[in-house]
């Protein structure tokens, strides 16, 4: 029993160990299946390139060692359903992988089959940006997603500022949701508009004209073309036939352009000549060695006639993804994985005998492998290739191209990191990260027309299509826009304005006016603006007033004419008034002149009466003299002279001030004589509420919605006037005889009025600010550029020459309001005067004072040295008889003073000094 148990034990071991060597043995031979179009600008480069990398990993020996690597390669002659069954039958060979396909809508098809069969599917050139969505585990990319390139294209059309996108694109899987991607970027960079225009999958010529022409129609010039490579270069052609190839237009091409102009032998290179501007993405390829040395291989086989194509960026990745798949199955299989394979059930129960779905199983390493395809890294002919966590090749940028002269030239590249700049990537590494707009740079990019500045982008209209421009056909005041009798021609101040505008703005822009409104009554202008919200009008011209609600549906210019609600009514002249004379000044620069000549009066005859025999004598007199020698300054008639210094200085000061004050006088009053003086019992809007007197507007005016609902004025108070006749009748009928106190109505309108009538007025000031614009659409980039128009146009002065013209036939109303409220002159404004006489004056009198009492002193002092004082009476008398004295002493002429002093040196008796003359 010993021995039968060591026996068997034997014979286990035997059976485990040789069945363990039988499942973990290396293939011979491993198949991966290959699924794309031979005769396609990307077959014809990727066909040769993965041959040679299957014959570079077959001659490899540190890869598969041992184990044959075979691609079977099936046409899939670029047919969705033709590509399905080739992609069935190279299933059916147990294949591990599939390459391919390159196009996205076969993709989407065969990546259903790969995940029922668990194959992983690892595509170079399906580039759909819905593949990489979960509805797909098995499918890897080891191109770019058109996600990336979008992000890409986006930002270059925001790099040059434009807003309006027209998008062309065939409508496919790859067409569709490329596109649909490149919407989304755009929408996050605040891009306007984007209008989509589709091709048929297989479009001819006529399709191509025909999506051009219909293209041509709205205002975007900026053109993103995204097809499927075309070697005949069908829409530039067309464009080129349809003089769309101008400095008017921008062009961008996704990679399809890049890779068919790579594909191109070097004797095709003159079908560039219809590509002059045009700007497009290459797919970025960092330069090495390894790139360098297939380049040249790939010559060696184009002598040879192994390859018929040139080499493009596709070719370069169906290199690298045979290798992916060979690296992760080496890497499958060094870790004791097998290839087997099962049925699967739901199969073997489809009744489906004819189709042999039977034959179709499942792969049950799918996952492991897929997985390794996912951790692979190696460097390639593309650079370094690893994956993203979504599957996708870790991208490494895009090079941005000009086609110029029938050459390419790279003018910038792109990173996710760094954004545009003028080197690539790869030797930004290390440097600050920014996707700042003033940090991102491109080369200089010659456009279509050959010109280098940047196209404006858009058109607002041409010939075929000009602008259609609303205008409001008034029935009263038709002075600012009308339709001429008889000639279908539109004239008036508003038209004057919009076509001088029109010239500064630097591009054509054709137009044609319609009338808006019937002609019997004002139209309403709160319609007119809709119709442009509602796209019926391009853009409205004429006295549309810049209000809260119109803004709200339009964009308008800056305002050609600043105006707001005003005050008109009846007025009469009060200038044959009595005391008209008196208004120049006010009452208190009156009472100050007055009081000017009364001190002037009096320190005059301080300063002269000691030495003046003119301000000497009875005091009656003198007080005649006084007042008389002030005023006649006045009017420089006065008989007396000044003789004293200090009386000349004073007399100077004060007529110079005296000449400033007569001359503004004089200024003032003849302004006030020859200028109409406005009179009124409304002195203001609220002064007009308070009444109860009835109010007229204009019809069509927003003054009715405002002066009801805003300033609450009730409706019944509101008489509706149509024309400046009915203004003048309301007017002068006044409230008591069925008319109106006053009208409310705008400043532009008033001043029409008034330019032909005198009898009336405005009262006080404008009420409410606002002014005229042109209405455009939204966002329309013609208002910015009116705007800058109007402005140009008040600089150059010839605004206010269309407006004298229109608005001054009898003077302009605006010039005569200003003139009609003088103001009167205020203390205020000569006060600096008044100070510099005061003080000077001032500074005399302290002067004479002064040296008075240093004359008087002087002669106390010569008294007290003839005689003591002999008794204490004296001493208590002293103060009031030294005042006495002191007055007296002043009184005197000056001889009399000069001759004290000489007496009292030669007779050493005192006198008293007495007056001679009281």
């Amino acid at each position: 029993m010993k021995h039968v148990g060591v026996l068997s034990f034997l014979m286990i071991w035997v059976v485990v160990s040789r069945t363990c060597l039988v499942g973990c043995k290396k293939p011979v031979s491993v198949n991966v299946g290959v699924v794309f179009s031979f005769d396609s600008v990307i077959g014809r480069a990727a066909k040769p390139a993965m041959e040679a990398a299957n014959s570079d990993i077959n001659e490899t020996p540190t890869i598969l060692n041992g184990t044959d690597f075979n691609l079977i390669m099936a046409d899939a002659n670029c047919n969705a359903f033709l590509g399905t069954i080739e992609a069935y039958q190279v299933i059916e060979q147990e294949v591990v992988a599939i390459i391919g396909p390159q196009s996205s809508s076969i993709a989407h098809m065969v990546s259903s089959i790969a995940n029922s069969l668990q194959v992983p599917l690892v595509s170079y050139a399906a580039t759909d940006p819905s593949l990489s969505a979960k509805q797909f585990p098995f499918f890897v990319r080891t191109v770019q997603s058109d996600s990336s390139q979008m992000n890409v294209m986006a930002s270059l059309v925001d790099f040059y500022g434009w807003k309006e996108v027209i998008g062309i694109y065939v409508d496919d899987d790859y067409g569709r949701n490329g596109i649909s991607a490149l919407n989304d970027e755009l929408d996050r960079r605040m891009v306007k508009a984007f209008y989509k225009f589709s091709l048929p999958l297989n479009f001819m010529q006529s399709d191509i004209v025909a999506l051009l022409e219909e293209s041509k129609l709205i205002g975007p010039r900026v053109y993103i073309v995204h097809v499927n490579p075309d070697p005949q270069l069908r829409i530039f052609a067309a464009a080129e036939m349809l003089q769309m190839m101008t400095s008017s237009y921008v062009w961008f091409a996704t990679d399809w352009l890049s890779t068919t102009i790579d594909s191109f032998a070097p004797m095709n290179r003159t079908a560039l000549r219809v590509l002059q501007g045009v700007v497009g993405l290459r797919q970025h390829i960092p330069e090495s060695s390894q790139k360098k040395d297939f380049m040249s291989r790939w010559r060696k086989m184009q002598h040879k006639g192994l390859v018929k194509s040139e080499l493009n960026v596709y070719g370069l990745c169906a290199y690298d993804t045979v290798w992916t798949i060979a690296h992760s199955i080496d890497k499958y299989i060094k870790d004791g994985n097998n290839f087997t394979f099962s049925s699967s059930g739901k199969l073997n129960n489809t009744n489906t005998s004819q189709l042999h779905l039977e034959k179709l199983k499942v792969f049950d390493g799918g996952a492991i492998l897929l997985e390794h395809i996912m951790n692979t890294s190696f460097s390639g002919l593309t650079g370094q290739v690893r994956f993203s966590q979504d599957r996708n090749i870790v991208t490494s940028g895009y090079d941005v191209i000009n086609i110029d002269k029938m050459a390419v030239h790279t003018v910038g590249y792109w990173s996710d990191i760094f954004g545009f700049s003028v080197s690539p990537p790869e030797t930004l590494r290390g440097t600050k990260k920014s996707h700042s707009k003033l940090d991102q740079k491109l080369g200089n990019v010659t456009w279509p027309g050959g010109k280098t500045k940047t196209p404006r982008g858009w058109v607002i209209a041409d010939d075929e299509r000009p602008l259609i421009v609303g205008v409001p056909h008034r029935a009263s005041f038709v002075d600012f826009v009308t339709e001429l009798n008889g000639t279908h021609k539109i004239a008036g101040y508003c038209i004057d304005v919009f076509t001088e505008a029109l010239k500064f703005v630097p591009y054509n822009v054709p137009y044609k006016f319609e009338l808006f409104g019937d002609g019997r009554s004002n139209p309403n202008y709160n319609g007119l603006v809709k119709m442009i919200a509602d796209n019926v009008f391009d853009a409205a011209v004429g006295d549309i007033a810049i209000v809260k609600n119109r803004t709200e549906m339009v964009d308008f210019s800056q305002p050609y004419v600043t105006t707001g609600l005003v005050i008109v009514a009846p007025i009469h002249d009060t200038k044959t008034s009595a005391w008209v004379f008196l208004k120049p000044f006010t009452a208190d620069m009156w009472c100050m002149t007055a009081g000017g000549f009364f001190i002037i009066a009096v320190v005059i005859w301080i300063l002269e009466h000691r030495v003046n025999d003119a301000f000497r004598g009875p005091p009656r007199r003198q007080l005649v003299t006084m007042v008389m020698f002030s005023f006649s300054t006045l009017f420089k008639t006065n008989q007396e002279e000044t003789v004293s210094t200090l009386g000349r200085l004073v007399m100077v000061v004060w007529l110079f001030l005296l000449m400033v004050i007569t001359s503004s006088y004089t200024a003032n009053l003849t302004s006030i004589l020859t200028v109409q003086q406005l009179s009124s019992p409304i002195t203001g809007i609220d002064s007009l509420i308070a009444n109860r007197w009835p109010i007229g507007y204009q019809v069509g005016s927003f003054a009715y919605g405002y002066l009801s609902e805003t300033l609450n004025i009730h409706k019944s108070r509101l008489v509706k006037l149509h024309s400046p006749e009915e203004y003048e009748t309301a007017l002068r009928l006044g409230p008591d005889n069925g008319g109106v106190a006053a009208i409310v109505d705008e400043l532009a309108y008033v001043e029409l009025f008034l330019s032909k009538r005198t009898d009336f007025g405005i009262i006080g000031q404008p009420f409410t600010k606002s002014g005229w614009g042109f209405a455009f659409e939204r966002d329309s980039a013609l208002a910015v550029d009116m705007s800058t128009a109007i402005l140009k146009l008040s600089e150059t002065g010839k605004l206010q020459e269309i407006h004298a013209q229109w608005f001054c036939k009898m003077g302009c109303p605006g010039e005569r309001r200003a003139k009609s409220e003088p103001n009167q002159l205020q203390l205020i404004s000569f006060w600096g005067l008044y100070l510099l006489c005061g003080v000077i004056t001032l500074a005399a009198l302290i002067i004479f004072i002064l040296r008075m009492v240093r004359q008087y002193s002087r002669y106390r002092r010569r008294q007290r040295k003839l005689h003591r004082p002999s008794s204490s009476v004296q001493t208590t008398t002293r103060c009031s008889q030294v005042i006495f004295n002191f007055f007296d002493f002043i009184d005197e002429k000056e001889e009399a003073i000069k001759k004290m002093f000489m007496q009292c040196e030669i007779n050493p008796v005192p006198e008293t000094p007495t007056s001679s003359t009281t």
